[in-house]
């Protein structure tokens, strides 16, 4: 059995530890309940390939144990988990670590941004606006949840909601005034200073070789 300072904390393995605080359940039942809690919007819990291998590392590391084995002839077998003391003490530990801690995540947003200059700034527009109504889009589809469930349910399960809701907003803010400078025409680049800037920090014996065409 793995101890638990070797398992990886990951959110997925997180949600699965903080579900069963509340009761035992099998796995159908973990990802049906994240998903009509719409926290699949923050939790990568579509595939259901990962959510069994992230309970099968838990059940390995002593976090989660295998409770019963439900028999239905409407349904398949079904292996129903439950936690240990173990997995309550790390879920805590986790949930303490990831709010207290800010973390690189390595998103990709930021990573295309570094190398933007690789389109014309006419291209680089297009996109801006691509990405600022996708944005748009999902602003209004996280504004309509938090309307549709902020009398039903306390503000504190909502909090990531809440937190999607002002972060969408601030980086819509963002790119519709990248998209405003762009279409102004004042902001402008080219490869070839591109390649210059890059060469800048190279060693002399060190070139780079100019694309085709």
């Amino acid at each position: 059995m793995a101890e638990e300072s070797e398992f990886r904390a990951s959110p997925l393995a997180l949600a699965v530890l903080s579900l069963l605080h509340a009761a035992p359940l099998h796995p159908y039942a973990m990802q049906r309940l994240l998903k009509l809690w719409g926290k699949d919007h923050v939790i990568n819990v579509g595939q259901r390939a990962n959510l069994y291998k992230t309970i099968r590392r838990l059940d390995e590391a002593g976090l989660i144990a295998v409770r019963q084995t439900e028999r239905d002839q409407q349904y398949p077998e079904r292996t129903v988990y439950e936690l240990t003391d173990t997995g309550r003490r790390a879920a805590r530990d986790w949930l303490t670590d990831m709010l207290a801690r800010p973390r690189n995540e390595f998103p990709q947003f930021p990573a295309a941004l570094s190398f933007i200059m690789l389109l014309t700034p006419e291209e680089a527009l297009a996109v801006m606006e691509q990405r600022a109504a996708a944005l748009r889009d999902q602003l209004a589809t996280v504004e309509a949840d938090l309307r549709t469930y902020a009398d039903a349910l306390p503000r504190v399960v909502l909090m990531d909601d809440d937190y999607q809701r002002v972060m969408i907003s601030a980086e819509l803010s963002w790119v519709e005034g990248v998209a405003a400078d762009l279409r102004k025409g004042g902001w402008g680049w080219t490869y070839e200073e591109f390649e210059d800037a890059a060469a800048a920090f190279l060693p002399e014996r060190e070139t780079l070789n100019r694309p085709p065409g």
